[in-house]
């Protein structure tokens, strides 16, 4: 399959009618169900016809509501099966020893960057970045393998702008980060399985007090994104035992590259003055 179900239904969603739209809601709400139960039962549960569920399949553009199906039971697959599985799995499979997984691995990420370049809802994103830009405060907050890309993305944003903060740095108090955040401010979380439950805390506190909430994830399961007033759901399948953030580097990096397009001379200034008190600092070492 050229792209998994998250993704075909981020792209057709706005199209389906009231009954897919339901349908969709009940399987990511519930993606066990149609993989390891009868539709009838699925149906019963979900109060949504049969017929809806093989429309919607259809509509997504596979064959029909198996494999739909057999999708999900491999995604079900993919996600429950632990870390060390995954790896004594790659192990174990001679196809991915030595160069073999370089280039698995390489063709995997190849995939997932074409695919999210034709799902990406630009519009969203462009506006996703005024609203950034234009904040108040923006928290930046990212847990377990999140971490380090939501420091990278800190990283960038400091170079261009002071207002921009990372949440729970060195054991800092996050009810602190966010005690005073409001309308005005905006908080950006990267989450993906197994989800942070300290970001999906965030982001619900977030939004009830009426910050804007930039999510990226990589599931539309993702229990964040009920209150999120933009999301990301990005491609990360990959031969690897953990989940791929070369799409997520991708979109953060595009994020500060747009940032830094749309900003006024204030923001390069503020660079060059970043650049020069590093070399003042002899943080960094000019050849």
């Amino acid at each position: 399959m050229t792209s998994s179900f998250e993704m075909r239904l981020a792209e057709r969603y706005g199209d389906l009618s009231s009954a897919l739209r339901a349908a969709a809601d009940y399987l990511v709400s519930h993606p066990v169900d149609l993989a390891t139960r009868s539709l009838r039962s699925v149906s019963q549960d979900s109060g949504v016809s049969p017929a809806a569920y093989s429309r919607l399949a259809r509509a997504l553009g596979y064959g029909d509501l198996a494999d739909l199906r057999d999708e999900m039971r491999l995604q079900i697959d993919q996600r429950v099966t632990g870390f060390a599985q995954r790896a004594e799995r790659l192990h174990s499979d001679p196809q991915h020893r030595a160069t073999g997984f370089f280039d698995a691995h390489l063709a995997a990420c190849q995939r997932n960057l074409a695919a999210f370049s034709e799902t990406i809802d630009r519009s969203a994103l462009e506006t996703a970045t005024e609203r950034l830009g234009d904040a108040r405060r923006v928290l930046l907050l990212g847990a377990l393998g999140s971490t380090g890309v939501v420091e990278y993305l800190s990283y960038m944003a400091n170079f261009c702008t002071e207002n921009w903060t990372l949440a729970g740095r060195m054991g800092a108090s996050m009810g602190s980060a966010m005690a005073d955040l409001g309308p005005r401010d905006a908080l950006l979380i990267v989450t993906k399985p197994p989800f942070s439950g300290q970001a999906l805390r965030a982001a619900e506190l977030a939004r009830a007090q009426g910050v804007y909430v930039v999510l990226i994830t990589d599931s539309l399961g993702c229990p964040a994104l009920k209150h999120a007033s933009a999301h990301f759901v990005v491609p990360t399948d990959s031969p690897h035992f953990y989940s791929s953030y070369v799409v997520t580097v991708f979109l953060v990096e595009s994020l500060i590259g747009m940032l830094i397009s749309r900003s006024g001379p204030e923001a390069r200034n503020r660079i060059a003055r970043v650049e020069d008190a590093n070399r003042v600092l002899a943080e960094v070492w000019d050849l």
